[in-house]
C-alpha cells in the first residue's frame, strides 16, 4: 500500500468525477490504494442519511471498498493522533480528519486528498491531490 484515499476521494471515484482521479487509481496496483476505517464510516453514514438511490449505491459502496481495501485502526494509529492533536492544537479541525490524518501518518502511507489545508502541518504526514487537473 502507498496511497491512503481522503472520504472525498472515494466519493470522486464513485461519483467517476472529475475524471483524473478514477484515472490515477487505474494506475496503480491493486493493494496500492487503501482507505482508513474512518472514511469507510464517513461513507456508511452519508448512506444512511439517504433515500433515493440507496440499494444501487450500497453495491456501488461495496464494489468499492473490493477494489479498495478498509484498513482497520489501530492502537499504534490512536497514539500518532494523540501526537498529532497536540502536535496542531491552536487550529480547530474535524476529529475525522485528524483521525485520517493519524492514521495515514501512522501506517506510513500518503493520503490522497482534495481537502489539502485541512490536512495542513500535521507532522509526518504526506498529502498529494489527485483533483488537480494534470
Amino acid at each position: 500500500m502507498r496511497y491512503m484515499l481522503d472520504t472525498n476521494i472515494c466519493i470522486y471515484l464513485i461519483q467517476r468525477h472529475p475524471p483524473q482521479v478514477l484515472a490515477r487509481l487505474q494506475t496503480l496496483k491493486q493493494g496500492d490504494a487503501i482507505m482508513s476505517v474512518v472514511t469507510y464510516a464517513e461513507l456508511r453514514a452519508g448512506l444512511e442519511i439517504q433515500n433515493t438511490h440507496r440499494a444501487q449505491d450500497e453495491k456501488v459502496l461495496t464494489r468499492l471498498i473490493q477494489r479498495i481495501p478498509v484498513l482497520p485502526f489501530t492502537a499504534a494509529d490512536a497514539e500518532r493522533f494523540g501526537l498529532m492533536r497536540a502536535a496542531v492544537r491552536e487550529r480547530r479541525r474535524d476529529a475525522m480528519d485528524r483521525l485520517i490524518a493519524a492514521h495515514a501518518a501512522s501506517v506510513g502511507v500518503t493520503l490522497v486528498t482534495n481537502n489539502e489545508a485541512d490536512f495542513k502541518d500535521y507532522p509526518g504526514l504526506n498529502v498529494e491531490n489527485w483533483a488537480l487537473a494534470a
